[in-house]
């Protein structure tokens, strides 16, 4: 499938969640809330669009993307702090005065968690606008198409976040050409794997072990981290598991999976993915990793975002050798 570009012409309707939003011109004055994640602002960073950005409240520490860390660090932040539940309280959004609020979920717009809601945003003149994939996720009440765009994602999500950006901001080119490239990329993988016995993937991150209830490394698996697994010529050790059962995965279950590659995500910048691999090996040696120290390491590439393909390259090489 190749995309296709076309200049926009405004004014510009699309459908976002239910709501239909009318822009007259490119935004000029956008506001990032954070819903911890880094999807949003490194797409503005990948389409160049980065200049339009008032405050920017996403960060990682580690970025498969050399140059991506610096570049989040140069946009403005407008001095924003986060509340107790990590998101921009709404007296601070509101006093800011964006044209436009893009939250990476639906729940980002919740009042429950201090957040300015879209109702609140649209009574003071104010476009908000819910990254695609996620509009059901944090909303009780959403479509049945939207529940299904949230169980069935994929790196097709990332690519429909970079193409709907490129359509409001008039940066199409930019962004079909990047999908494209990616597009093409995933495809020359396939081409590799293709023929070649699935590997058994685990894909974990120690410094999320917040995340876990048994204090262990966070376990990623389900929607778009099969997909990436899957591209890369592998079968995700938890497939299709909830975010709450990967919550409560103990050390039994971590020992009995099969894994035939171990996949480390980094998330501070200084942690060691050498060492990290290391500790996990030497307390489940029945893995086939732990016996062949067959490991990868990825960070930002694993999640929603521009940069899946990274993370489907370097899984590939690990499961089935380099190119």
């Amino acid at each position: 499938m190749t995309a296709t570009a076309a200049p926009t012409v405004y004014p510009l309707t699309i459908e976002n969640c239910g709501r239909e939003l009318r822009f007259d011109q490119a935004p000029g004055k956008v506001l990032l809330l954070n819903g911890t994640s880094v999807a949003e602002v490194e797409s503005f960073v990948a389409l160049g669009i980065q200049d339009r950005i008032l405050a920017n409240s996403q960060s990682y520490g580690v970025s498969d993307d050399p140059s991506m860390v610096a570049e989040i660090r140069r946009v403005p932040t407008a001095g924003l702090k986060l509340n107790d539940n990590f998101e921009v309280p709404r007296e601070q959004v509101l006093a800011l005065k964006p044209d436009l609020v893009i939250s990476t979920w639906a729940g980002g717009f919740d009042d429950k968690i201090g957040s300015v809601t879209r109702d609140q945003l649209a009574q003071a003149g104010v476009t908000s606008y819910v990254t695609p994939v996620n509009c059901a996720f944090g909303d009780p009440v959403a479509s049945p198409a939207d529940q299904d765009r949230l169980k069935t994602q994929s790196i097709e999500s990332s690519f429909e976040l970079l193409l709907q950006l490129g359509q409001i901001f008039d940066v199409q080119r930019r962004a079909v050409d990047h999908v494209n490239q990616a597009r093409a990329k995933i495809e020359q993988i396939k081409q590799r794997v293709s023929g070649k016995q699935p590997k058994n993937v685990l894909v974990t991150y120690p410094g999320m072990a917040m995340m876990n209830s048994n204090g262990l490394p966070a376990v990623f698996a389900g929607g778009i981290y099969d997909d990436i697994v899957g591209r890369a010529g592998g079968v995700n050790a938890f497939a299709g598991s909830t975010s709450a059962e990967l919550a409560e995965i103990n050390a039994e279950a971590l020992a009995a999976a099969k894994v035939d590659v171990l996949v480390i995500g980094l998330f501070q910048e200084n942690e060691n993915a050498d060492k990290l691999a290391a500790d996990l090996f030497a307390k489940f040696p029945q893995w086939e990793a732990s016996k062949t120290r067959t490991y990868t390491s990825v960070s930002d590439s694993f999640y929603l975002g521009p940069l899946n393909t990274v993370a489907v390259e370097k899984i590939a090489d690990a499961a089935h050798g380099k190119q």
